[in-house]
C-alpha cells in the first residue's frame, strides 16, 4: 500500500503518522508546504519526501500567495511519480484544498481543529472553501468526539473518530531522574508550547495564587516548551513574586518529553480555545500516570474520565484551577489513585499501536469501497 501524506514536515504528530505507518509496512510519500527543519525521515526506509520548498518564508500562508495553481502542478508530478494508491491530507483547509483540486481517490482528510474552528468562521469564503474540500473527500477523519460534531456542521458525510494517541511503553510512570527539584518538591507542570490558545498564564496565576493560599507545600511550576509568551510569563511571574518557584524550561526533543512528563507530578493543561481538538499532551501525562488537571474544552474533555482519571476545571478560571491544584498538592495518594486510573484509560483506548492499525484498517476499507 503507497500512501501520500499532504502534510506539514515539520509537525511532530505528522512525522509520528508518517514513521508509524512505515513501521506497520505502508510506504509512504510526504507532501510538504514547510520544508523540514531536519532530516528526521533520511534513516526511515520507504519513506519518500516528494516535495518541500527549498527553504520556508518567515509567514507561510499558502491561500493569501495564490499558490495553489503552482503546488497543484508540483502535486501532480509527485502523484505521476510516486502512483498512490491513497491521498490522505493532514488539514482540512489548505492540505485539504490542494487534494481536493488535485481530483485523485480516493482521498482523505483528516481534521486538526482550527481548520474547523476557526477557518470557517473567517469570512463567507472561508466556510465554502471548507464544505468543498469536505465534499470531495472520500472519508473524513477526527481525532475526537466533539471534533466530530463540529465537522458534521460543515457535511452529511459520515465521519469516522481516529484518536492520536501515544507509545504506552515510552510514556510510562519511570522514577524521576533530575536535578532541578528537591525530592520534597510538589512540581505542577505543563509540556505545551507557551502560546496564548494554551492558557499558559491561567496556569501561572492559578500557581501564584496556590503559593499563597498553601504556603505550608513545596510547591514548583515547571514549564516545558516556548512561544510567543515566554517573555510576557517571565516578566508576570517576577511582577507576582513567584519567579524563584517557576522553572522555563524551554523546548525539548520529542525523544526527551517522557522523561520531562515524569518529572511532574501535577500536570495541567487549561486551554482557553475549542481547537484543541484532542489534547496529546494531556494523554502523554495521562500514560506516564500522573495526576491531571484540564479545563471543560475542546478535545481536553473528552480525554478525561471527570473526577476519576483527573480532574476538570472551567476554562479561563483561575480560582478553580487552583482550587484543583491544591487538592492533589495536599494528597499523594489521591494522586497516585488518579494517576493509575489514567494509565489504565490510555491503555484502553489511546494505545498509539492501536490507532495506527485503525488507520490502516481504513485506508483497506476505502480501497475495497473505491476501487
Amino acid at each position: 500500500m503507497k500512501i501520500l501524506l499532504l502534510a506539514d514536515a515539520n509537525s511532530s504528530h505528522v512525522q509520528k503518522w508518517a514513521i508509524g505507518l512505515v513501521n506497520l509496512g505502508v510506504e509512504v510519500a510526504l507532501f510538504s508546504f514547510n520544508r523540514a527543519q531536519y532530516d528526521w525521515y533520511s534513516q526511515v526506509k520507504n519513506l519518500h519526501i516528494v516535495y518541500q520548498p527549498e527553504a520556508n518564508s518567515d509567514s507561510i500562508s499558502v491561500f493569501q500567495k495564490l499558490g495553489y495553481l503552482l503546488h497543484l502542478s508540483r502535486l501532480k508530478k509527485a502523484i505521476d511519480l510516486f502512483r498512490p494508491d491513497i491521498i490522505h491530507a493532514h488539514y482540512a483547509s489548505s492540505y485539504g484544498l490542494l487534494g481536493a483540486l488535485s481530483n485523485f481517490h480516493p482521498f482523505l482528510i483528516s481534521v486538526w481543529g482550527s481548520d474547523v474552528y476557526n477557518f470557517p468562521e473567517k469570512s463567507f469564503l472561508h466556510k465554502s472553501l471548507l464544505k468543498y474540500n469536505l465534499g470531495k473527500a472520500n472519508r473524513i477523519l477526527s481525532t475526537s468526539e466533539i471534533m466530530r460534531v463540529r465537522i458534521q456542521q460543515f457535511t452529511n458525510k459520515k465521519i469516522e473518530v481516529t484518536p492520536f494517541g501515544v507509545d504506552i511503553e515510552r510514556f510510562s510512570p519511570k522514577p524521576k531522574t533530575n536535578l532541578l527539584f528537591k525530592e520534597s518538591d510538589i512540581v505542577i507542570g505543563q509540556v505545551k508550547a507557551l502560546e496564548p490558545k494554551y492558557g499558559t498564564e491561567i496556569l501561572l496565576r492559578s500557581f501564584a495564587l496556590a503559593v499563597k493560599q498553601a504556603p505550608h507545600l513545596p510547591l514548583k511550576l515547571f514549564l516545558v516548551g516556548t512561544g510567543s509568551l515566554l517573555n510576557h510569563l517571565k516578566n508576570l511571574a517576577n511582577k507576582m513574586g513567584i519567579a524563584e518557584h517557576v522553572v522555563f524550561q524551554g523546548s525539548v526533543p520529542h525523544d526527551l518529553v517522557p522523561e520531562y512528563h515524569n518529572m511532574i507530578d501535577i500536570f495541567v493543561s487549561v486551554s482557553i480555545d475549542d481547537s484543541e481538538s484532542f489534547g496529546v499532551s494531556a494523554v502523554e501525562a495521562c500514560s506516564c500516570a500522573k495526576a491531571v488537571i484540564v479545563a471543560r474544552t475542546g478535545g481536553l474533555k473528552e480525554v478525561i474520565v471527570e473526577n476519576e482519571t483527573g480532574l476538570i476545571v472551567e476554562k479561563n478560571n483561575v480560582e478553580q484551577t487552583t482550587k484543583a491544584i491544591i487538592k492533589f498538592a495536599e494528597n499523594v495518594e489521591l494522586r497516585t489513585a488518579f494517576g493509575n486510573r489514567a494509565r489504565e484509560h490510555v491503555l484502553k483506548f489511546y494505545s498509539w499501536n492501536e490507532n495506527l492499525l485503525l488507520m490502516k484498517s481504513i485506508y483497506h476499507e476505502v480501497l475495497k469501497v473505491v476501487k
